[in-house]
């Protein structure tokens, strides 16, 4: 018998919290500059309809930088670090070569959440609003990263004033945990391991101090006298992240502590919402940066299933995904998701987002989708998908999928040529798959 799994409470926020209206006043008040300069940019510069604005990379041109500091009163370098914060804040969405407003800035002065997600999303990249010190080995930063969530998780806790030497001594505890992580060797046939020795002789303390200010420059934490206090809107932004860990855990699939591959496994059963309840949770435990390059390394896979997946969660990822996104779309075998990926980061309605698509790649991603269908659905699925198919007849679509060059062709022909009910149309693909997997015509 199936018993439905009792709902969990809807938690509620620390005794003390701000209500979310007063979070969102704060989180007004501190994106009131980048704000201010979006604002400026939309009226201005129509981004997004004319193209004015960007250089291609997301920055302003020093023309558009130097007319909005002459018109906001501000110098060049504020207008800069404003629009950076504007773009990280999802009130600024950069498009190519284009930049336009983001919907969050639609609705900054009507929608307290939309205002709440814009500063989450500062707070979220936090490492890349502040630069890290120059001369410090990537792989230190890369692990002091990793490891300020547990931080923020005590000061959290502590509920007021902490000590750096007692964040240092947490901070040292949990890069070594990382690290000592990295070096087992789990059973079975491994890559070497990718290590920096620079790393382990880099000292903490100067990156601790760099993270504390950079939290402290997005409005999470205040930082001076030799100790760290959450801000209310930060303490609120550490609760809602432990939620959702919190909620994963509990969840059926409890991903959270998986590899993105496994992670998505434990999802591919789950109805779509559920799945991305899942997605979320399993993204707010880990940096996005890392995140997103473990997704896309389970779609390099060969489960053709995992690669649709792992999309679906970089659209819950969204903006900061995009650069990431981009970078792959000269891989064949990830190119389709890819550019469907971006055409609905653009703003294309998902369901035109297919024409973005040439031919072959559609073609080549309905064989892909059969792939996922065939090794993981039911036989009347892989019937239906063949209704899917953009070639008006069967003898159409088998001459291009044959042209496109899947390597899983042949397995999907002779599945579908089993499944199929139609004796003459399933004799027909069989002899495609034959004549594919022979090289013959």
């Amino acid at each position: 018998m199936n018993q439905r799994r009792p709902r969990r409470p809807v938690p509620r926020p620390p005794e003390g919290t701000p209500a979310p209206s007063e979070l969102a006043r704060m989180a007004r008040s501190g994106l009131a500059s980048a704000a201010r300069v979006a604002h400026w940019a939309d009226a201005a510069l129509r981004p997004g309809r004319d193209g004015a604005g960007s250089d291609g990379k997301g920055t302003l041109s020093d023309a558009t930088a130097e007319r909005a500091a002459i018109d906001l009163g501000l110098t060049v370098a504020q207008v800069r670090a404003d629009w950076d914060t504007a773009r990280l804040a999802g009130l600024v969405e950069v498009h190519g070569d284009s930049a336009r407003p983001g919907w969050r800035l639609r609705a900054w002065d009507r929608d307290d959440s939309a205002v709440l997600r814009g500063w989450v999303a500062l707070f979220d990249a936090w490492s890349i609003a502040h630069p890290e010190p120059e001369r410090l080995a990537h792989g230190a930063v890369a692990d002091v990263v990793s490891a300020m969530p547990q931080v923020l998780s005590f000061l959290q806790l502590s509920a007021g004033p902490v000590p750096v030497e007692q964040l240092l001594d947490l901070l040292e505890q949990r890069v070594t945990e990382l690290r000592t992580e990295r070096c087992e060797i789990p059973y079975g046939p491994q890559p070497e391991p990718m290590a920096d020795p620079a790393a382990a002789d880099t000292p903490l303390a100067p990156l601790l101090d760099w993270a504390l200010h950079a939290l402290a420059s997005v409005g999470a934490l205040t930082y001076g006298d030799g100790q760290a206090t959450l801000t209310p809107l930060g303490s609120w932004a550490v609760w809602v992240k432990l939620e959702q860990i919190c909620v994963a855990a509990q969840s059926p699939a409890g991903n959270i502590e998986q590899a993105a591959e496994d992670m998505l496994r434990g999802c591919a059963q789950l109805r779509p919402n559920a799945a991305r309840d899942e997605y979320r949770a399993w993204l707010a435990a880990r940096p996005v940066g890392s995140a997103v390059t473990e997704l896309l390394g389970a779609a390099r896979g060969d489960d053709a299933l995992l690669r649709g997946l792992a999309f679906e969660a970089l659209r819950v990822v969204g903006a900061p995904a995009e650069p990431d996104v981009r970078a792959v779309v000269d891989e064949p075998t990830l190119r389709p998701y890819a550019l469907l990926w971006l055409a609905e980061h653009d703003g294309i309605d998902p369901e035109d987002a297919h024409e973005v698509l040439t031919r072959e790649e559609a073609t080549w991603l309905w064989v892909d989708t059969a792939a996922a269908v065939a090794d993981h659905g039911e036989a009347p699925m892989l019937v239906r998908h063949l209704e899917s198919a953009l070639q008006p007849t069967v003898p159409a679509l088998l001459v291009e999928v044959r042209a496109v060059g899947h390597p899983r062709t042949v397995q999907v022909l002779v599945a579908l040529a089993a499944a199929h009910p139609d004796p003459a149309l399933a004799k027909a693909v069989r002899r495609a798959a034959f004549q594919v997997h022979t090289g013959g015509s």
